[in-house]
């Protein structure tokens, strides 16, 4: 939670700009982004780990 809460901290107007972006985005967009974050995050836990 704090990685996720220092853009909002350290620049709010840029956060609201890319949240209300993300927002306007189709449903298949978001869920293709989600899916990568997911495996990118996956995979960083794994090479962490060896």
């Amino acid at each position: 939670m704090i990685v996720e809460g220092l853009p909002w901290f350290g620049f709010p107007d840029k956060a609201r700009q890319v949240f209300l972006t993300l927002a306007s985005q189709p449903e298949n967009r978001l869920r293709s982004m989600g899916l990568c974050m997911m495996l990118t995050g996956l995979a960083l836990v794994y090479l962490g780990n060896r």
